[in-house]
Protein backbone atom coordinates (compact mmCIF):
# COMPACT_ATOMS: atom_id res chain seq x y z
CA UNK A 1 0.00 0.00 0.00
CA UNK A 2 1.06 3.42 -0.39
CA UNK A 3 1.59 6.01 2.44
CA UNK A 4 -1.40 8.58 0.65
CA UNK A 5 -5.12 8.73 1.99
CA UNK A 6 -8.33 8.68 -0.19
CA UNK A 7 -11.87 8.98 0.77
CA UNK A 8 -13.14 6.25 2.52
CA UNK A 9 -14.87 3.33 0.76
CA UNK A 10 -18.77 3.44 1.00
CA UNK A 11 -19.36 -0.31 1.82
CA UNK A 12 -22.52 -1.34 3.27
CA UNK A 13 -22.83 -5.31 2.84
CA UNK A 14 -25.14 -7.08 0.85
CA UNK A 15 -23.62 -11.01 0.17
CA UNK A 16 -23.41 -13.11 -2.74
CA UNK A 17 -22.19 -16.74 -3.16
CA UNK A 18 -21.77 -19.59 -5.57
CA UNK A 19 -19.97 -22.66 -4.56
CA UNK A 20 -16.82 -23.35 -5.70
CA UNK A 21 -15.08 -27.06 -6.06
CA UNK A 22 -12.34 -27.16 -3.36
CA UNK A 23 -8.94 -28.43 -3.29
CA UNK A 24 -6.34 -28.65 -0.06
CA UNK A 25 -8.96 -26.32 2.10
CA UNK A 26 -9.85 -26.43 5.69
CA UNK A 27 -13.00 -24.82 7.71
CA UNK A 28 -13.21 -21.95 9.10
CA UNK A 29 -10.89 -21.36 12.63
CA UNK A 30 -13.39 -19.31 14.15
CA UNK A 31 -16.68 -18.87 14.74
CA UNK A 32 -19.33 -17.29 11.39
CA UNK A 33 -20.74 -14.14 11.00
CA UNK A 34 -24.05 -13.77 12.21
CA UNK A 35 -23.65 -16.71 14.76
CA UNK A 36 -24.53 -15.01 18.51
CA UNK A 37 -20.27 -16.20 18.77
CA UNK A 38 -19.36 -15.19 15.17
CA UNK A 39 -15.62 -13.91 15.30
CA UNK A 40 -15.44 -13.87 11.41
CA UNK A 41 -14.62 -16.99 8.89
CA UNK A 42 -17.68 -17.82 7.44
CA UNK A 43 -21.30 -16.21 7.05
CA UNK A 44 -24.56 -17.61 8.13
CA UNK A 45 -26.99 -18.40 5.47
CA UNK A 46 -28.96 -15.79 5.97
CA UNK A 47 -26.50 -13.31 5.20
CA UNK A 48 -25.57 -14.61 1.88
CA UNK A 49 -28.22 -14.28 -0.89
CA UNK A 50 -27.72 -16.84 -3.92
CA UNK A 51 -26.65 -15.68 -6.89
CA UNK A 52 -26.12 -18.54 -8.80
CA UNK A 53 -28.02 -16.94 -11.31
CA UNK A 54 -25.68 -14.04 -12.05
CA UNK A 55 -22.49 -16.28 -12.06
CA UNK A 56 -24.36 -19.05 -14.19
CA UNK A 57 -25.63 -16.35 -16.91
CA UNK A 58 -21.30 -15.77 -17.66
CA UNK A 59 -20.57 -17.95 -20.49
CA UNK A 60 -17.29 -19.20 -22.03
CA UNK A 61 -15.72 -16.39 -24.99
CA UNK A 62 -14.12 -18.63 -27.18
CA UNK A 63 -11.51 -16.28 -28.17
CA UNK A 64 -10.86 -15.90 -24.89
CA UNK A 65 -10.30 -19.36 -24.36
CA UNK A 66 -7.76 -19.52 -27.17
CA UNK A 67 -5.59 -16.89 -25.57
CA UNK A 68 -5.12 -19.42 -22.09
CA UNK A 69 -1.68 -21.55 -22.61
CA UNK A 70 -2.36 -25.32 -23.26
CA UNK A 71 -0.84 -26.27 -20.26
CA UNK A 72 -3.82 -25.00 -18.33
CA UNK A 73 -5.87 -25.08 -21.20
CA UNK A 74 -6.05 -28.77 -21.78
CA UNK A 75 -6.72 -29.26 -17.83
CA UNK A 76 -9.96 -27.73 -18.10
CA UNK A 77 -8.90 -25.81 -14.55
CA UNK A 78 -7.80 -22.58 -12.73
CA UNK A 79 -6.01 -23.34 -9.63
CA UNK A 80 -6.28 -20.54 -7.79
CA UNK A 81 -5.27 -19.82 -4.16
CA UNK A 82 -6.48 -17.91 -1.55
CA UNK A 83 -6.37 -17.34 2.08
CA UNK A 84 -10.06 -18.08 2.85
CA UNK A 85 -10.53 -15.86 5.99
CA UNK A 86 -10.74 -12.97 4.76
CA UNK A 87 -14.84 -12.15 4.78
CA UNK A 88 -16.38 -10.06 2.23
CA UNK A 89 -13.64 -11.27 -0.27
CA UNK A 90 -12.77 -14.81 0.38
CA UNK A 91 -14.59 -17.07 3.20
CA UNK A 92 -16.30 -19.90 4.40
CA UNK A 93 -20.67 -20.16 4.12
CA UNK A 94 -21.84 -21.38 7.66
CA UNK A 95 -21.25 -25.08 6.09
CA UNK A 96 -17.79 -24.62 6.39
CA UNK A 97 -16.76 -26.00 2.94
CA UNK A 98 -17.94 -23.90 0.61
CA UNK A 99 -15.98 -21.06 -0.55
CA UNK A 100 -17.96 -17.16 -1.13
CA UNK A 101 -17.40 -13.75 -1.68
CA UNK A 102 -16.55 -10.97 -3.58
CA UNK A 103 -13.01 -12.17 -5.24
CA UNK A 104 -14.83 -15.80 -5.03
CA UNK A 105 -17.30 -14.49 -7.49
CA UNK A 106 -14.98 -12.27 -9.44
CA UNK A 107 -12.24 -15.06 -10.22
CA UNK A 108 -15.07 -17.47 -11.00
CA UNK A 109 -16.58 -15.10 -13.31
CA UNK A 110 -13.18 -14.84 -15.34
CA UNK A 111 -12.21 -18.44 -15.31
CA UNK A 112 -15.74 -18.80 -17.07
CA UNK A 113 -14.86 -16.64 -19.82
CA UNK A 114 -11.66 -18.85 -20.44
CA UNK A 115 -13.43 -21.78 -19.97
CA UNK A 116 -11.80 -23.39 -17.05
CA UNK A 117 -13.11 -24.63 -13.57
CA UNK A 118 -12.03 -23.09 -10.74
CA UNK A 119 -10.68 -24.99 -7.94
CA UNK A 120 -9.60 -23.16 -4.52
CA UNK A 121 -6.59 -23.53 -2.21
CA UNK A 122 -6.96 -21.96 0.96
CA UNK A 123 -3.03 -21.01 1.65
CA UNK A 124 -1.60 -18.22 4.57
CA UNK A 125 -1.61 -15.27 2.68
CA UNK A 126 2.43 -14.94 3.44
CA UNK A 127 2.37 -18.25 1.44
CA UNK A 128 0.41 -17.20 -1.99
CA UNK A 129 3.77 -15.55 -3.45
CA UNK A 130 6.08 -18.65 -3.29
CA UNK A 131 2.87 -20.79 -4.07
CA UNK A 132 2.53 -19.02 -7.42
CA UNK A 133 6.28 -19.18 -7.92
CA UNK A 134 6.42 -23.08 -7.76
CA UNK A 135 3.57 -23.67 -9.70
CA UNK A 136 1.06 -25.15 -6.79
CA UNK A 137 -1.49 -22.68 -8.47
CA UNK A 138 -1.79 -20.69 -11.70
CA UNK A 139 -3.38 -17.24 -9.91
CA UNK A 140 -3.77 -15.85 -6.33
CA UNK A 141 -7.01 -13.93 -5.30
CA UNK A 142 -6.92 -12.68 -1.75
CA UNK A 143 -7.84 -9.14 -1.28
CA UNK A 144 -3.77 -8.88 -2.31
CA UNK A 145 -2.56 -4.86 -3.16
CA UNK A 146 -0.61 -4.35 -6.17
CA UNK A 147 2.50 -3.08 -4.62
CA UNK A 148 6.37 -2.35 -6.52
CA UNK A 149 7.71 -4.71 -4.47
CA UNK A 150 5.27 -7.22 -4.81
CA UNK A 151 5.45 -6.89 -8.97
CA UNK A 152 9.31 -8.01 -8.41
CA UNK A 153 8.06 -11.51 -7.77
CA UNK A 154 4.89 -11.86 -9.76
CA UNK A 155 2.55 -9.70 -11.89
CA UNK A 156 -0.64 -8.38 -11.02
CA UNK A 157 -3.99 -7.91 -13.43
CA UNK A 158 -5.89 -5.16 -11.26
CA UNK A 159 -9.33 -5.52 -10.70
CA UNK A 160 -10.61 -3.38 -7.28
CA UNK A 161 -9.11 -0.30 -5.10
CA UNK A 162 -9.25 -0.51 -1.32
CA UNK A 163 -7.21 0.45 1.91
CA UNK A 164 -6.95 0.10 5.23
CA UNK A 165 -8.67 1.07 8.31
CA UNK A 166 -9.29 0.33 12.26
CA UNK A 167 -11.68 -2.07 13.69
CA UNK A 168 -12.33 -1.95 17.24
CA UNK A 169 -15.00 -3.61 19.73
CA UNK A 170 -18.65 -2.03 19.62
CA UNK A 171 -18.30 0.98 21.77
CA UNK A 172 -14.89 1.74 21.16
CA UNK A 173 -13.64 0.85 24.77
CA UNK A 174 -10.12 1.98 24.00
CA UNK A 175 -10.72 5.41 22.60
CA UNK A 176 -8.81 4.55 19.19
CA UNK A 177 -10.22 7.31 16.60
CA UNK A 178 -7.16 6.70 14.43
CA UNK A 179 -3.46 6.04 13.69
CA UNK A 180 -2.24 8.74 15.72
CA UNK A 181 -4.14 7.09 18.52
CA UNK A 182 -2.22 3.63 18.45
CA UNK A 183 0.50 4.05 20.16
CA UNK A 184 1.11 1.73 23.06
CA UNK A 185 -2.04 0.03 21.87
CA UNK A 186 -2.32 -4.10 21.71
CA UNK A 187 -2.99 -4.76 17.70
CA UNK A 188 -3.70 -7.51 15.62
CA UNK A 189 -2.70 -8.03 11.80
CA UNK A 190 -1.98 -10.34 9.56
CA UNK A 191 1.41 -11.86 8.54
CA UNK A 192 2.73 -10.64 4.95
CA UNK A 193 0.21 -8.35 4.43
CA UNK A 194 0.25 -4.10 3.94
CA UNK A 195 -1.59 -3.91 7.26
CA UNK A 196 1.32 -5.38 8.93
CA UNK A 197 3.70 -3.03 7.05
CA UNK A 198 1.33 -0.29 8.63
CA UNK A 199 1.63 -1.16 12.06
CA UNK A 200 5.19 -1.80 12.24
CA UNK A 201 5.85 1.99 10.14
CA UNK A 202 3.31 3.07 13.17
CA UNK A 203 5.17 1.88 15.72
CA UNK A 204 8.26 3.36 15.10
CA UNK A 205 6.77 6.48 14.06
CA UNK A 206 5.59 6.72 17.95
CA UNK A 207 8.80 6.00 19.23
CA UNK A 208 10.52 8.27 17.19
CA UNK A 209 8.30 10.65 18.27
CA UNK A 210 8.70 10.07 22.52
CA UNK A 211 5.63 7.32 22.45
CA UNK A 212 4.89 4.12 23.53
CA UNK A 213 5.25 1.32 20.77
CA UNK A 214 2.03 -0.90 19.57
CA UNK A 215 2.39 -4.14 20.91
CA UNK A 216 2.01 -5.54 17.54
CA UNK A 217 0.06 -9.53 17.32
CA UNK A 218 1.14 -10.78 13.85
CA UNK A 219 -1.08 -14.34 13.25
CA UNK A 220 -1.90 -16.44 10.41
CA UNK A 221 -5.56 -15.60 9.29
CA UNK A 222 -8.39 -12.82 10.32
CA UNK A 223 -10.92 -15.56 12.18
CA UNK A 224 -8.01 -15.25 14.88
CA UNK A 225 -7.66 -11.98 15.47
CA UNK A 226 -11.25 -10.90 15.86
CA UNK A 227 -11.41 -13.54 18.48
CA UNK A 228 -8.52 -12.09 20.27
CA UNK A 229 -10.87 -8.25 19.69
CA UNK A 230 -13.73 -9.98 20.56
CA UNK A 231 -12.64 -11.58 23.73
CA UNK A 232 -10.65 -7.87 24.86
CA UNK A 233 -6.87 -9.08 24.24
CA UNK A 234 -6.59 -6.78 21.52
CA UNK A 235 -7.32 -3.06 21.52
CA UNK A 236 -8.00 -3.00 17.49
CA UNK A 237 -7.62 -4.75 14.20
CA UNK A 238 -5.79 -3.23 11.13
CA UNK A 239 -7.96 -5.01 8.26
CA UNK A 240 -8.64 -3.63 4.28
CA UNK A 241 -12.13 -1.70 4.82
CA UNK A 242 -14.38 -4.00 3.14
CA UNK A 243 -13.27 -6.90 5.25
CA UNK A 244 -13.78 -4.90 8.52
CA UNK A 245 -17.11 -3.37 7.44
CA UNK A 246 -18.66 -6.56 6.68
CA UNK A 247 -17.56 -8.07 9.56
CA UNK A 248 -18.42 -5.18 12.14
CA UNK A 249 -22.05 -5.75 10.30
CA UNK A 250 -23.12 -9.33 10.66
CA UNK A 251 -20.95 -10.85 13.80
CA UNK A 252 -23.41 -11.15 16.23
CA UNK A 253 -26.09 -8.97 14.08
CA UNK A 254 -23.71 -5.86 14.20
CA UNK A 255 -22.90 -5.76 18.15
CA UNK A 256 -19.65 -7.17 18.11
CA UNK A 257 -17.25 -4.56 16.40
CA UNK A 258 -17.31 -1.34 14.84
CA UNK A 259 -14.73 0.47 12.02
CA UNK A 260 -13.57 4.09 13.21
CA UNK A 261 -14.79 6.57 11.17
CA UNK A 262 -12.19 8.59 8.78
CA UNK A 263 -10.29 8.48 6.02
CA UNK A 264 -8.86 5.14 4.33
CA UNK A 265 -5.40 4.44 4.77
CA UNK A 266 -2.90 3.33 2.31
CA UNK A 267 -5.41 2.90 -0.78
CA UNK A 268 -4.12 0.95 -3.51
CA UNK A 269 -5.69 -1.09 -5.89
CA UNK A 270 -6.23 -5.48 -5.33
CA UNK A 271 -4.52 -7.53 -7.97
CA UNK A 272 -4.98 -11.02 -9.21
CA UNK A 273 -1.50 -12.61 -9.02
CA UNK A 274 -0.05 -14.51 -12.24
CA UNK A 275 3.12 -15.98 -12.40
CA UNK A 276 5.68 -13.79 -14.05
CA UNK A 277 6.32 -16.71 -16.73
CA UNK A 278 3.06 -17.15 -17.20
CA UNK A 279 1.96 -13.70 -19.41
CA UNK A 280 -0.20 -15.37 -21.59
CA UNK A 281 -2.92 -16.69 -18.62
CA UNK A 282 -2.19 -13.04 -17.25
CA UNK A 283 -3.46 -11.04 -20.39
CA UNK A 284 -6.01 -13.88 -20.86
CA UNK A 285 -7.92 -12.97 -18.06
CA UNK A 286 -7.00 -8.69 -18.16
CA UNK A 287 -9.06 -9.48 -21.12
CA UNK A 288 -11.60 -11.91 -19.24
CA UNK A 289 -11.87 -8.85 -16.83
CA UNK A 290 -12.49 -6.26 -19.04
CA UNK A 291 -15.37 -8.11 -21.03
CA UNK A 292 -16.95 -8.90 -17.50
CA UNK A 293 -16.45 -4.60 -16.76
CA UNK A 294 -17.57 -3.65 -20.29
CA UNK A 295 -21.46 -6.28 -20.03
CA UNK A 296 -22.54 -4.84 -16.63
CA UNK A 297 -21.48 -8.56 -14.81
CA UNK A 298 -18.44 -6.97 -12.73
CA UNK A 299 -20.95 -4.40 -11.37
CA UNK A 300 -23.53 -6.25 -10.49
CA UNK A 301 -21.02 -8.56 -8.11
CA UNK A 302 -19.33 -5.13 -6.73
CA UNK A 303 -22.97 -3.82 -6.25
CA UNK A 304 -24.51 -6.86 -4.26
CA UNK A 305 -21.17 -6.96 -1.89
CA UNK A 306 -21.27 -3.52 -1.56
CA UNK A 307 -18.13 -2.61 -2.45
CA UNK A 308 -18.90 -0.99 -5.66
CA UNK A 309 -17.27 2.63 -4.94
CA UNK A 310 -14.26 0.66 -5.36
CA UNK A 311 -14.62 -0.61 -8.86
CA UNK A 312 -11.63 0.07 -11.58
CA UNK A 313 -13.27 1.07 -15.28
CA UNK A 314 -10.44 -1.65 -17.13
CA UNK A 315 -8.45 -4.20 -15.89
CA UNK A 316 -4.76 -2.56 -15.56
CA UNK A 317 -1.63 -5.05 -15.41
CA UNK A 318 0.79 -3.90 -12.96
CA UNK A 319 -0.61 -0.59 -11.99
CA UNK A 320 0.18 -0.57 -8.20
CA UNK A 321 2.99 1.72 -7.48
Amino acid sequence: MHVTRKSALAATVAAVSLAVVLTGCGGPSAPQPGSSDSASGGSSASSIPDTSALLSAVKEDSALSAMVPSAIASTKELKVGSNVQSAPNNFYAADGATVVGSDHDLITAIGTKLGLTVTYSNLDFGALITSLQSGRVDTTIAAMNDTATRQQSIDFVDYLTSGITLMVQKGNPAGITGPDTLCGKNIAVVTGTSQQTFAEDTSTKCTTDGKAALNISVTDSDSQNQTQLRTGRIDAIVNDLPSAVYISKTTQDGNAFEVVPGDVIDGAPYGIGVNKDNPGLRDAMAKALDDLIADGTYGKILDAWGISSGAVTAAAVNGGK
